[in-house]
């Protein structure tokens, strides 16, 4: 379904402030983060333009500006709401949107221990927002134009000068990404080095031979497998708590002794009783509210052990 991002007031969405706040736990890979440009086509893969960068960036730490979420780092492109939002690309940056980018941006750039070098391969309002809140950084974009062949062979001139990330190593950061950015800070813990991905569209994950989840390629987002809410209910997030046999798929909220209270609507979470987990499904209110009301759904579950 598209986020529609017509106004200003757009920066202060719910979804889109929950992104923003979720971006700054992500870390980059590699010596060197590529500032590139958004497009109009979602997710930003399908684009000619980005078809171009991805030709000369490829091994390479990809961050894309976008208003009115800030930034996606390449491998979060295909997840919800960055991959279905609507919104007229105009070039033209007002100075909140400049401010909330421009933190969101150095957040990202220090959320790592090792100094990465900076190549900016932007124009406009995108370059604005690079100039004024970056010390150091390079530029590569030739006469305001990006996708120029001067401008992709001035890119590709410049990171040659770099090593590339594995292949390995880019697919075990997006699945931990993804993972951060749906449960939490500590997620990342839900994908060991020994996690396997199979499928070419939908991709089911497994870890030591057992399957804990799909990774849904519609919304880009982690369903549940109980082995999978076994891990997560390790780490502690988005635990549910009940007390009686779950002999059925709904889940009421009568039956909630204590839920996480980041818990949202439609989030993924476990069900536990006496520390075991007994189910896993989606969320049909919020964590507080599944505490405190004395009726009704709190969640559907998809499986849970019989």
């Amino acid at each position: 379904m598209p986020v529609i991002c017509s106004s200003e007031e757009s920066l202060y969405r719910p979804e889109v402030t929950r992104w923003r706040n979720r971006m700054k736990l992500m870390e980059p890979l590699g010596e060197v983060v590529v500032i590139l440009p958004c497009s109009m086509k979602k997710p930003y893969s399908n684009s000619k333009s980005h078809q171009k960068f991805k030709r000369a960036t490829k091994g390479y730490q990809e961050l894309i500006l976008t208003s009115p979420f800030g930034i996606c780092p390449r491998e979060m492109e295909n997840t919800y709401p960055i991959q279905s939002y609507d919104v007229a690309v105009s070039g033209d940056w007002s100075y909140e949107e400049k401010k909330i980018a421009g933190d969101l941006l150095n957040s990202y750039l220090d959320n790592n221990s090792e100094n990465k070098e900076v190549i900016a391969h932007v124009s406009g309002g995108y370059e604005e927002v690079c100039r004024e809140y970056l010390e150091d950084c390079t530029y590569t974009a030739i006469d305001s134009k990006p996708t120029s062949s001067d401008s992709i062979y001035n890119l590709r001139t410049e990171l040659k000068k770099y090593k590339k990330v594995k292949r390995r190593d880019r697919v075990l950061n997006e699945l931990r990404s993804i993972a951060i950015y749906q449960f939490g800070q500590g997620a990342e813990e839900l994908i060991s080095e020994y996690v396997v991905a199979k499928g070419r569209y939908h991709r089911k994950i497994f870890s030591n031979h057992e399957q804990i989840a799909l990774l849904n390629k519609d919304i880009g987002l982690y369903s549940l497998n109980l082995q999978g809410g076994e891990k997560l209910a390790e780490i502690g997030l988005k635990v549910v708590e009940i007390d009686f046999d779950l002999k059925t798929n709904t889940l009421f909220s009568p039956g909630v002794v204590k839920a996480d209270n980041n818990i949202i609507p439609k989030d993924e979470v476990v069900i536990t009783r006496n520390g075991e987990v007994v189910g896993v499904g989606k969320a049909i209110i919020s964590g507080k509210e599944m505490e405190e009301n004395k009726n009704g759904i709190a969640v559907r579950l998809r499986h849970r052990k019989k």
